[in-house]
C-alpha cells in the first residue's frame, strides 16, 4: 500500500511540475488570449444581456491573470532559489542537502525540515543553558563585588 502511494505521489508531483511550467510560458498565455478573444467576439453575436457580456469578460480576465501570476511566480520562484542556492553554496559549514531543494520530492522536503526543526530545539535548548549558566556566572560576579570593602569617596579624592 505505501508503495502505490509513494508512485501515486511522486507521479502527482511531476503532474504538478509539469502544468507549472506550462501555465507559467508566454506561449501558453498568447493561446489562452486568443482563446479568450475568440470567446469574446462570439459571445457578443450570441448574447444581447449587458449582465452576461460582463460576466464573460471579467471570467476572461480572470482566466487570462491566472497565466499572469503563475510566470510571475515561477520567475520569482527561480530566482529566491538561485540567491538561497548561492548563500548556501558559499557558506563553508552549511549542510549541501538543501541545495536545490526545488527539485526534492515532497517527502525529502518534509525529512529535512524535521531534521532543522530538531536542529532550532538542540540550538534552543542550548541557548537556555547558557543563559542559566551566564546568570549563575553574574550572580557570583555580583556576590563578589558586594563582598569587597567599599572605599569612601572622600578618600578617593583626595
Amino acid at each position: 500500500m505505501n508503495k502505490i502511494y509513494n508512485h501515486s505521489e511522486n507521479l502527482f508531483e511531476k503532474l504538478v511540475s509539469v502544468a507549472t511550467t506550462i501555465l507559467g510560458n508566454s506561449i501558453s498565455f498568447l493561446i489562452a488570449l486568443c482563446l479568450v478573444l475568440f470567446w469574446w467576439i462570439n459571445s457578443l453575436f450570441i448574447k444581447t444581456d449587458a449582465h452576461l457580456i460582463i460576466g464573460d469578460i471579467i471570467f476572461g480576465i480572470t482566466f487570462l491573470s491566472l497565466f499572469i501570476i503563475q510566470k510571475s511566480f515561477n520567475r520569482f520562484s527561480a530566482s529566491l532559489h538561485l540567491k538561497i542556492n548561492e548563500l548556501v553554496s558559499s557558506h563553508d559549514t552549511a549542510n549541501n542537502a538543501v541545495l536545490n531543494a526545488e527539485i526534492k520530492t515532497e517527502k525529502e522536503i518534509t525529512e529535512l525540515s524535521k531534521e532543522y526543526s530538531d536542529l532550532a530545539e538542540q540550538i534552543k535548548e542550548l541557548d537556555e543553558e547558557f543563559k542559566g549558566e551566564y546568570k549563575r556566572e553574574l550572580d557570583s560576579a555580583l556576590d563578589v563585588e558586594e563582598a569587597l570593602p567599599k572605599k569612601d569617596n572622600n578618600e578617593a579624592l583626595r
